[in-house]
């Protein structure tokens, strides 16, 4: 997954990264090489056609373009930026200190749904330019198109935490199911148009219940690969749309884990 390979340890504190340290290529190529993959038929079901779902999940598509770039960097993809808090938790280090990326690059890619977030998260790019690339008013998923987005309107001290695309989200209900309709993009894609293999890829993923249909369909895709470290806040099953179990679950993250990608327990208060 990385040419110039990193491996980052969790700091003993709040389970954050200290530290980033080599590794030969070789070991990386060995380990995939070694491990017994999961085979794509296992998650066969996952994201068909089901009743709430807008759209069925996407592996890969050859209409997308593979990433150009040839200089290594960091990636930080923010799946439910909210006002750019993780992010800015990025900046100092709290993922892993910025001076150990290749090549001493960064960039980031910020994702939210609510659009409450519009304007903080578009003085984030405007601040960093080229090295930040926000999507605003849109929902991380499996697939592409709109969906309905409903938003929490309660949670003000924890930044509306449970906005989801669930309408069975306790937070949704107790706001009275007030909706919006999103754009939804597709991780799947984003790493294939925008990761290559000697990135440090890092996906933070805190999407209210959307992990359970993500996180499947992205068992199927190669493009999971090209991920270093997940961190994935879990929320409870009952908010999947595509109908996923916790034996679906739990093989996506196994499959995950074969192919080189650390999912570390996560969890924040307000992030």
């Amino acid at each position: 997954m990385i040419a110039a390979a990193l491996t980052l340890a969790l700091a003993a504190a709040g389970g954050r990264l200290a530290e980033a340290v080599k590794v030969e290529p070789a070991l990386r190529g060995a380990l995939e090489a070694n491990v017994t993959r999961l085979n794509a038929t296992t998650f066969a079901h996952l994201g068909e056609a089901h009743a709430q779902a807008p759209c069925q999940c996407t592996p890969s598509s050859p209409s997308w373009a593979k990433c150009a770039r040839v200089e290594p960097a960091c990636v930080f993809i923010d799946l439910g930026a909210a006002d750019g808090n993780s992010f800015n938790a990025f900046l100092t280090g709290a993922y892993g200190p910025l001076q150990n990326c290749p090549s001493g690059k960064w960039m980031a890619f910020l994702v939210e749904a609510n659009p409450r977030f519009n304007a903080p998260l578009a003085g984030e790019q405007a601040k960093w330019k080229q090295a930040v690339h926000v999507m605003s008013s849109t929902a991380a998923f499996a697939c592409e198109g709109t969906t309905t987005f409903y938003l929490d309107t309660t949670n003000h001290a924890q930044n509306y935490w449970g906005s989801s695309m669930s309408p069975n989200h306790v937070d949704a209900k107790s706001s009275g199911l007030q909706a919006v309709v999103v754009n939804l993009m597709n991780l799947n894609r984003l790493l294939f148009e925008q990761t290559i293999p000697a990135d440090w890829v890092m996906v933070k993923m805190d999407i209210e219940g959307a992990e359970w249909d993500v996180v499947p369909c992205l068992a199927k895709s190669d493009a999971a690969s090209l991920i270093d470290r997940l961190y994935m806040e879990k929320h409870p099953g009952d908010l999947t749309l595509f109908g996923t179990t916790q034996a679906d679950m739990d093989l996506a993250e196994t499959s995950l884990k074969q192919r080189g990608v650390d999912i570390p327990q996560y969890y924040s208060d307000t992030l």
